[in-house]
């Protein structure tokens, strides 16, 4: 042809094949992101065939990576990361820690040098956010408490992985790679401590600027009228701060994107700008699969089975084990811990940038690389496999293990209300299960009145600021009776549910009917089809958020243009 393709082939191939078998996945009830990795090994240079171009290929997973991670800013705001930060910060360098440890065991198990080892084991220890986030949002926990730990808790992950990757070449040398100008001229204590002043001035950037700017910028953009320019100001956005970040900063075009929407978040306009993306964001997430299935070499698997199971084996056991205990130690529930551990029991993008630094720098061998790549696809195919177990794995080991239903029935100070609480807080009170945007206002118009309640949420640092508040609240998930009960819910007046996540209203509504029969239930709705689904459950009151709107917003017409005389009750809707 008289111009260059390389772009318009490798996408054409990559995303016709992908539809063909991500189809036929779907088809043999598997996920179809194993179809994606396969369709990745069909185009990549390890079959014979048509070949994409690596180089291309790379790149656009790079966009897929920074469209996928704007939008898990644009539901994960600044708040959700603070809260969680007790059990994320500590839980996630440990976590790293163990499994970097475990790495470099088995990499010395085989004769591998320190630097070799070391940087083996820390690709084995950081898992890939883009893959965590798909996989909670199929399962629609995304928002749950569960969920900002899990994203948490990869977000101090690739914070951690910044700094690994700014001193990894200054320190080559002393590993035993290949010594570049910056090991020569640039002392350890130098390149940590400029490490984190960009880190620092990036986020400090974004959190102070573009907490500001950006709301503004969408403003303006929206008052033109025009859909196209709105969808290009989002994608230039999550785009230009992502490279900027990279180039400026020094942080990774992942993490870059991620603030941003964190920022982005802020603005009125933030859902219109998730759903402007989502297209974008989802085609270009199949090609970092398919990236990710090119780099893959399957003589691997028949040159070194036992070692790729014994990659395989701290990805998808050493990890989640590791922190699943963490997570325990920390008196969250089985059901948490068993989410964070899922959630981790894969590796990506990180390992792979790891990964090619290491050969670059001389640390790590060809089949090193081979290894790491093995046990990412193998380990990202797996794990929507694994995160179906969760719930059936949790229910066996609570039916046959004594130790996890003491550790699920954990002496946690917060798990029960204090024998000081008054009397008024325990008979005849509202119990209010979840404090976000909807329970703090339910809580403040509660208060106001001095309505008597109590806040039962699965957020524990939250929970002990509002003892702190004094106001009263237990920790724990409200679908377990336990919980119910010690909010004291057999002598309250009404249950409010307001948390977003329906799923477990059934158990909650169960519970406190069965103690309390005479008790009114008060349930939030997210959308009219999750309404339906409440209506069945013999619930009292459901409110869903777009009736109360149209509801609040007819009611002010009616004050302002209804005759004098007129009726103005609330309209029906």
């Amino acid at each position: 042809m008289p111009h260059d393709t390389t772009l318009i082939t490798t996408l054409a191939a990559g995303l016709g094949l992908a539809l063909v078998l991500g189809i036929l996945a779907e088809k043999l009830k598997l996920p179809a992101l194993l179809g994606y990795l396969v369709a990745g090994i069909a185009i990549g240079p390890a079959t014979p065939g048509y070949v994409a171009d690596m180089g291309t290929a790379s790149q656009l997973a790079e966009l897929g990576i920074m469209l996928l991670m704007f939008g898990v800013g644009l539901r994960f705001s600044l708040d959700n990361l603070l809260s969680v930060k007790h059990v994320a910060l500590p839980g996630a360098i440990a976590q790293m820690t163990v499994a970097t440890l475990l790495g470099m065991a088995l990499a010395g198990a085989w004769g591998w040098g320190l630097g070799s080892s070391l940087v083996f084991g820390l690709s084995l220890s950081v898992a890939s956010t883009v893959v965590l986030f798909k996989a909670l949002e199929a399962r629609g926990i995304l928002a749950s408490m569960n969920g900002h730990i899990a994203v948490g808790w990869l977000v101090v992950e690739d914070l951690a992985m910044v700094v690994v990757l700014v001193l990894l070449p200054p320190l080559a040398g002393m590993l035993g790679g290949t010594e570049t100008d910056g090991s020569l001229q640039s002392p350890l204590w130098r390149a940590l401590g400029l490490t984190f002043l960009q880190v620092g001035a990036f986020v400090a950037l974004m959190l102070v600027v573009g907490r500001r700017v950006m709301p503004w910028v969408l403003w303006l953009v929206a008052r033109t009228g025009s859909r196209e320019l709105f969808t290009l100001a989002v994608i230039a956005a999550a785009i230009t701060i992502a490279f900027g970040a990279a180039e400026l900063f020094g942080v990774s075009f992942a993490l870059g994107a991620f603030f941003a929407g964190m920022v982005m978040r802020e603005s009125t306009f933030s859902h219109r700008a998730a759903e402007e993306s989502l297209p974008l964001r989802d085609a270009f997430a199949v090609l970092f699969f398919v990236s990710v299935g090119m780099l893959f070499e399957p003589g691997v698997l028949i040159d070194s089975p036992l070692r790729v199971i014994g990659v395989v084996a701290i990805i998808i056991v050493g990890k989640s084990v590791a922190a699943a205990l963490l997570v325990i130690a920390f008196h969250y529930p089985l059901s948490t811990a068993f989410t964070v551990a899922a959630s981790l029991a894969q590796i990506g993008e990180f390992s792979f940038i790891l990964a090619g630094l290491g050969m670059s720098l001389g640390l790590l061998t060809a089949e090193g690389q081979s290894l790491i790549l093995a046990g990412a696809l193998i380990s990202i195919a797996l794990n929507p496999m694994i995160f179906g177990l969760i719930e059936p794995l949790r229910n066996k080991v609570l039916e046959n293990s004594r130790l996890a239903r003491q550790l699920d029935q954990r002496q946690d100070p917060f798990a029960e209300l204090p024998l000081s609480t008054e009397e008024r807080y325990l008979e005849g009170q509202v119990v209010l299960v979840g404090y976000g945007r909807v329970g703090r206002q339910i809580g403040d118009a509660l208060g106001r009145q001095g309505i008597p309640f109590v806040v039962v949420e699965q957020n524990r640092e939250l929970v002990e600021s509002l003892r702190q508040q004094d106001i009263a609240a237990v920790s724990g998930n409200a679908a377990e009776p336990a919980v119910l009960i010690q909010a004291h819910i057999a002598r309250a007046a009404m249950l409010v549910v307001a948390i977003s996540d329906t799923l477990d209203v059934h158990q909650m509504t169960g519970t406190a009917r069965t103690l309390n029969p005479d008790i009114e239930v008060a349930v939030r709705a997210q959308s009219e089809d999750d309404a339906r689904l409440l209506a069945r459950e013999a619930i009292d009151c459901i409110f869903c958020g777009e009736d109360e709107l149209a509801k609040g917003m007819a009611n002010h017409v009616l004050k302002r243009v209804a005759p004098p005389g007129a009726p103005r009750d609330s309209p029906r809707m």
